[in-house]
């Protein structure tokens, strides 16, 4: 896609509003950058929705990730749910529990969707397959809102970045959070602008998000941090189809996230040197760890 800036993605769109959705102008503009034709570039959306509905099912709570700090957590919620004795219940809990399970997924090497990167992959399949399961919707309902999800995620990358190593975490779970923020809005009737207020929203709440990965390996935190994105989108598009107006607008919320990133200690930045990568615990997990990959050479 070659957006560059929200402002145009949405000027240009009502030049061309009477004549197509908000998604299919959307669609047009990748099709003509990639040059690919419609039946392409639909193949590949419905294939992404489909990756991120196997990956769910193929969820196995007794697998563990390699270093066996990821593993079970998605399948302890699921029984707190079916228990009862979750807080939040319905859409909510269902979201908090996907996020979970694809985020251990990528932990434990099976196949997800990198939306916008791996580290940040429960996110929007979260918000997408919670809201299929307690609102319904048919499956190109969904693949149109992948296309909302993917122009900010391609705009954000633009004028800020989504890598951690570069932005701190706010690039990757903050990407993904404002992402699926605008693509929730879009599947619940929001108008174009209401979805670039949702994506404002939950990126400005995700500002100065440390890279900090324990041991550098992406489980702890970055698994639950997911759980954080997924129910910032959530709060985000609420307020956006409330109505609520987001005072900074979403291009230069972007461009204070390129700042804020550039701000960032090098520690804070995906080195394993700072934050919660350098706590005591955190140091003796990575000592265990490196020990017994020696033991085992």
């Amino acid at each position: 896609m070659a957006f560059t800036k929200v402002e145009e993605l949405l000027e240009g769109y009502a030049r061309q509003s009477e004549t197509k959705e908000f998604w299919e102008y959307i669609m047009e503009e990748d099709m003509r950058d990639q040059q690919i034709t419609r039946a392409q570039s639909m193949a590949h959306m419905r294939e992404l929705l489909q990756v991120m509905r196997q990956t769910v099912k193929s969820y196995d709570a007794a697998q563990c990730s390699a270093s066996g700090l990821a593993g079970g957590d998605g399948a302890k919620l699921a029984a707190a749910q079916q228990a009862g004795h979750t807080l939040t219940n319905g859409f909510v809990t269902e979201a908090i529990r996907i996020a979970l399970t694809m985020a251990e997924c990528n932990a434990c090497m099976k196949r997800i969707v990198a939306a916008p990167t791996a580290g940040s992959c429960g996110v929007l399949p979260a918000v997408l397959l919670a809201y299929e399961t307690y609102f319904g919707g048919s499956t190109e309902a969904f693949v149109e809102a992948l296309y909302i999800a993917a122009v900010y995620g391609q705009i954000i990358a633009n004028g800020a970045s989504i890598s951690g190593a570069q932005g701190g975490c706010q690039a990757e779970i903050g990407t993904a959070s404002a992402m699926a923020a605008a693509a929730l809005t879009y599947l619940h009737g929001g108008s174009p602008e209401q979805g670039a207020n949702a994506c404002a929203l939950a990126l400005k709440n995700m500002l100065g998000l440390a890279c900090d990965p324990v041991a550098g390996l992406v489980e702890v935190p970055c698994i639950k941090r997911n759980v954080a994105g997924t129910v910032n989108a959530i709060a985000a598009a609420e307020m956006a189809l409330a109505g609520i107006v987001s005072r900074i607008p979403v291009d230069e919320v972007i461009g204070a996230m390129e700042e804020v990133g550039s701000l960032l200690d090098k520690r804070l930045r995906e080195t394993g040197e700072g934050g919660l990568a350098a706590t005591p615990t955190a140091r003796k997990i990575q000592t265990q760890l490196r020990e017994l990959a020696e033991k085992n050479r």
